[in-house]
């Protein structure tokens, strides 16, 4: 069987553009609302859901690559990119690329897309790689680009992309292609452009690695040039909750130009990813209001230990705040985390679920 770039009629794929209408209309009606109380955001609330977002996206878009990087130093070095105050912490080189890239997206989301664009972040990503042959370019070993599972003995070839001597002109190709539908085709559908260019370019593979976080940050590239403004949507941190459903929906384009059923998958976790950035919209609200309705009554252990909760995020800690987590971020003696967990609790500003070292604390949020 032909793989898809192998075709007669690549790269003309076939899909229904009528069935994402209903999907257009969610899309910017919640586009409308996230720019809306961006417009309303004080500076410093704006900062600070800027750079979690950020944060949250690099962290996640390195998840679903298997690599497990450190919150705190990606933050940090967002941070820094963006010209604020950092911590003064040694950030590892991998934390420290994949946030050059997802701040670079932010800050020049209105910049032409063009293969030094590519160039750059690849760069970026594989910041203090030696492991890698080529970065900055596209590949060109000789050897197919496969991707494959199982072990040495039987590797199972899930998808094999162009060859890397066919890279640079599949490469033009696709950056046109964006290109002309960015500039010229002002009614293109947001969803459609987005979701065809992802899996373009991940058919297309043209790095040795580091082709899944580039191509997700080519998303908010793409709608963020669309909507003329940055879109700060959690479009990793949703495709990192349905990781085996992404891989199997892009799979089903390996030997066929009909991507009816990518472009739906595609539509749903874009307006998902939506939705959880309105949710951290509101979270962030809330946090406003709370610490404005417990101001005058949290001692400085106290306000420490929940504004680190809050940068948790809407999550929070996993199971709940406990009694060792604020020791050690209060660094308080254990009757002191005891009296001050309890004020906490009658205050209303935690709740508390479980017994004795089961005891876990959350965020009281109702009503803000």
């Amino acid at each position: 069987m032909k793989w898809v770039w192998e075709l007669k009629d690549w790269p003309n794929f076939e899909y229904d553009a009528t069935a994402l209408a209903a999907q257009e209309k969610i899309f910017y009606s919640n586009a409308g609302v996230i720019t809306g109380v961006f417009k309303h955001f004080e500076q410093q609330n704006l900062e600070h859901l800027t750079i979690n977002i950020l944060t949250q996206e690099a962290v996640a878009t390195s998840s679903i690559e298997g690599e497990i990087l450190q919150r705190e130093s990606v933050q940090s070095s967002i941070r820094k990119h963006l010209g604020l105050k950092s911590d003064a912490i040694k950030i590892p080189a991998n934390a420290a690329g994949v946030a050059e890239m997802m701040t670079d997206v932010y800050l020049n989301y209105d910049k032409p897309l063009t293969k030094k664009t590519f160039f750059s972040w690849h760069s970026m990503l594989m910041n203090g790689r030696r492991d890698v042959e080529t970065i900055g370019d596209y590949r060109k070993h000789e050897d197919a680009m496969q991707i494959v599972s199982g072990n040495l003995a039987a590797p199972r070839v899930f998808y094999e992309a162009p060859a890397s001597v066919n890279v640079h002109a599949e490469m033009e190709q696709f950056i046109n292609w964006c290109n002309k539908q960015l500039v010229q085709n002002k009614n293109v559908n947001i969803i459609e452009l987005a979701g065809i260019a992802h899996l373009y370019f991940e058919i297309i593979h043209p790095f040795e690695d580091g082709n899944g976080r580039i191509g997700r940050a080519l998303i908010q590239k793409i709608i963020s040039k669309k909507l003329k403004t940055p879109a700060l949507n959690s479009f990793a941190r949703v495709i990192e909750l349905y990781k085996k459903e992404y891989y199997t929906a892009l799979q089903s384009c390996n030997n066929s130009l009909n991507i009816n059923k990518w472009l739906s998958f595609f539509a749903k976790m874009l307006l998902e990813s939506q939705q959880y950035s309105i949710n951290m919209l509101s979270f962030v609200i809330s946090k406003t209001k709370f610490f404005a309705k417990h101001a005058t009554v949290l001692n400085n252990r106290q306000e420490k230990v929940l504004l680190r909760v809050f940068e948790e995020g809407i999550e929070g800690f996993k199971g709940g705040l406990s009694a060792a987590n604020y020791k050690t971020i209060s660094a308080a003696s254990s009757a002191t985390v005891t009296r001050d967990l309890q004020e906490l609790v009658s205050i209303h500003a935690l709740t508390k679920t479980g017994e004795l070292k089961s005891t876990r604390y959350f965020l009281n949020l109702d009503g803000l």
